[in-house]
């Protein structure tokens, strides 16, 4: 979702969960650090709800559920709370034990993050870089909102993750994790892009 608006004092789990419970806004946890989530665009909101709903439609009959960003991620390796745009949980939530509500769990087996400038960085290295400590995860996806483009990586033997990319509408996703696969044209459904930057001016050819 959002890059981390803000920080607090450093606090517990404990204290973390407590307060984050009982607050209307969201906020992620990192190592002591509470982080309150800023808010999306347009775009990112269509596209969250498009990668949704298309989640939702090609899993029926099977035995995961696509979820929104209001349930948390637990980093059990690590001191982290996250809330991922979207996620696939297959069989059982496995619910974290240090949050009675019900509201985190420990085994996502897809994570989905949609891009945006301010919050690319973020989600590209440092929570890559942790939700890569969740044993049950097996993809994750990277979805751009200022172009239909899609990234998709795919936990390997040793450590190593597989990265593909697909582009343009007419393209597809194909979540190898779970069987699926997703179109572009679905993903990006009546979401209108920016027209890209012209070439600088040094960069243009003159043909005579």
């Amino acid at each position: 979702m959002g890059l981390p608006a803000e920080k607090s004092r450093s606090v517990t789990v404990e204290e973390y969960l407590r307060i984050e419970n009982d607050s209307s806004e969201r906020h992620e946890y990192r190592d002591g650090e509470i982080l309150a989530m800023g808010g999306g665009t347009y775009e990112h909101s269509l596209i969250t709800t498009n990668v949704l709903g298309e989640l939702r439609n090609a899993l029926k009959g099977k035995p995961c559920r696509a979820l929104e960003s209001n349930l948390r991620v637990r980093i059990a390796r690590r001191a982290r709370y996250m809330y991922p745009d979207a996620m696939v949980v297959c069989g059982p939530p496995d619910f974290d034990p240090a949050d009675g509500g019900r509201r985190s769990v420990l085994n996502p087996r897809v994570v989905v993050e949609v891009l945006s400038p301010s919050t690319e960085a973020y989600d590209r290295r440092e929570k890559f870089d942790a939700y890569r400590d969740i044993p049950s995860l097996e993809e994750y996806v990277l979805v751009t909102s200022d172009q239909p483009r899609i990234e998709v990586f795919l936990r390997q033997g040793g450590g190593a993750w597989l990265f593909t990319p697909i582009a343009g509408r007419e393209g597809i996703v194909r979540l190898q994790s779970l069987g699926i696969e997703l179109p572009l044209a679905e993903i990006f459904a009546e979401v209108e892009f920016p027209p890209p930057p012209p070439p600088p001016a040094d960069a243009r050819v003159e043909t005579e």
